[in-house]
Formats: C-alpha cells, structure tokens, sequence
C-alpha cells in the first residue's frame, strides 16, 4: 500500500458538490481508502484568467493501485462528473491531480510526480498542509517552506 495525494479543484456547476462527491468516489476506488481530506479553499483562476474562482481541496489516500492505474480511475472520476479538455487551464467541473505518490519520482509521458508546478501552487500547497504539516516534496523540498513563496496568490478556506 501506498499513501498518495490527490488534489480536487473545480469552478463549473456546483464546485462544493463536485469535490465532495469526488473525494467519495476516491474511497471507492479498489485497494484505496481515504486517509483524510482538507477543507475547502477558494483560489483565483491560473493562467486564463477569464473565469470563475475555484473550489480546491487534497485528499490523502491509502492505495493499492500503481501510479498509472490510480491515473485511468482519476481520469474516470473526472469523466463521470462531465469533464471536458477544451483548452490548457480552461474552466472545468472536476479536476483530479495526482500529486504524489508515496515518496516516488515519475517522469513518464501521461504522468509525471511529484505533480509539475504544485511547489509553487498556494491552492496545493494550503491544502496539503492542512491534512500532512510536514509533508515534504520529493526533488522540492517542504512544503511549508515552499508556501513561504506563494504568498501572493489569492487562497481561503471556505469551510
């Protein structure tokens, strides 16, 4: 087994819904079992800007799955909540990253971990934080530390 970390965001429809009934969904995903999930958090928008906020949350779990078969069940949970791929950075009703896993370093075409970019992510890092304080980044280093350089994004707990 391994301990994972999935991050939830969504701006489309009802977002608290849609992370709510996602993390649920990550339970039911076979030889996995949610750990614990972080509050939510209201972020502004990365990249287009044009768009609502987003709900966000990460969810810690306990999982049998390998990296890229724990992949194709995210990517099916994004699927049954409607998610379409329009364009990078676009609005969307769920999106689930997976943002480590265990203490692994991938690197491989549709999947690379730690997750690109969530060191410097205040809407990951916030969250992350919440449930696992002194998680540390494999190849980053600790979160926390890491925090200390996002403070100028937009992030609040909403819940």
């Amino acid at each position: 087994m391994t301990v994972a970390y999935v991050g939830l965001g969504s701006n489309l429809g009802d977002s608290k819904a849609a992370v709510s009934s996602a993390t649920k969904r990550l339970a039911a995903i076979p030889g996995t079992h949610l750990l614990k999930k972080s509050s939510l958090y209201r972020s502004a928008p990365v990249g287009y800007a044009d768009q609502p906020d987003y709900v966000n949350a990460v969810a810690a779990i306990e999982t049998s799955q390998r990296p890229l078969a724990l992949l194709a069940e995210l990517l099916g949970i994004e699927a049954l909540h409607g998610r379409q791929r329009t364009f990078q950075n676009a609005p969307r009703t769920l999106d689930l990253d997976l943002l480590l896993y265990g203490d692994e370093i991938i690197d491989e075409e549709s999947l690379t971990v730690p997750h690109p970019k969530m060191h410097e992510r205040a809407f990951v890092l916030k969250p992350l934080l919440e449930i696992a304080p002194g998680i540390e980044i494999p190849g980053k280093g600790m979160a926390k530390d890491l925090l200390e350089n996002c403070q100028d994004q937009r992030v609040e707990r909403i819940d």
